[in-house]
C-alpha cells in the first residue's frame, strides 16, 4: 500500500461513518443538541466537511465544493462563504439546520470525490512539501492532510455517539 491508497482509506471511512451518522435522521434529529452548549450531528458533519473541503482544496489550489458547486447556496447558512465553523459560538451551532439528511451526506460524497482525486495524485515526497508556514515549524502537507483526517475522524466519532444517544431516547 503506498501513501496515497493509504490516506484514501482513511478519509473513505470518514465517508462511511458520516453516512451512518446521518441516514434516515430526521430535521428534528439532525438538529438536536443534548444541551445548550453541545453540538449538532448537523453542525458536526457540516463542519468536518466544510474543514476538510477547506483545507484540501487549499494544498491542492482548486476551488471548495462549497462555493464551486454552489453546496453555499443549497444549505441556506447565514455565514460568509469562507466560513468553516471553527469558532462557532452555541448560537452559530443552532444557526445550522438541515432538513434533509441527503444534504449533508451529498455535500461530503462530493469534498470526499474531490479529496481523493487529489490524493490519488500524491506521492511520499509530496508529504514533506511545506504548505503553511504561519506556524513554527511550518506545516507540511503530510500533517495538514493527517490533521484533517484527525479532525474528521473526531467530529464523525461524536456524531454518531449523538446518534446513539438519540436512538437511545426513542426506544
Amino acid at each position: 500500500m503506498n501513501v496515497a491508497e493509504l490516506l484514501v482509506e482513511g478519509f473513505s471511512r470518514v465517508q462511511g461513518t458520516v453516512r451512518t451518522a446521518v441516514e434516515g435522521l430526521t430535521a428534528e434529529q439532525l438538529g438536536t443538541r443534548p444541551d445548550d452548549g453541545a453540538n449538532s450531528i448537523a453542525w458536526l458533519v457540516w463542519h468536518l466537511t466544510r474543514v476538510q473541503d477547506d483545507h484540501v482544496a487549499d494544498v491542492a489550489g482548486t476551488e471548495q465544493v462549497w462555493t464551486g458547486q454552489d453546496w453555499l447556496t443549497r444549505f441556506g447558512l447565514p455565514f460568509p462563504a469562507g466560513d468553516t465553523g471553527y469558532g462557532h459560538r452555541p448560537a452559530d451551532v443552532e444557526a445550522v439546520r438541515v432538513d434533509d439528511p441527503a444534504l449533508l451526506t451529498g455535500y461530503y460524497d462530493a469534498v470526499h470525490e474531490q479529496t481523493v482525486r487529489y490524493l490519488e495524485g500524491l506521492g511520499e515526497k509530496d508529504l514533506d512539501r511545506i504548505v503553511d508556514e504561519a506556524w513554527d515549524p511550518p506545516v507540511s502537507l503530510g500533517v495538514r492532510l493527517i490533521s484533517v483526517l484527525d479532525d474528521d475522524i473526531q467530529h464523525a466519532g461524536q456524531a454518531m455517539y449523538l446518534r446513539g444517544l438519540l436512538e437511545r431516547q426513542s426506544s
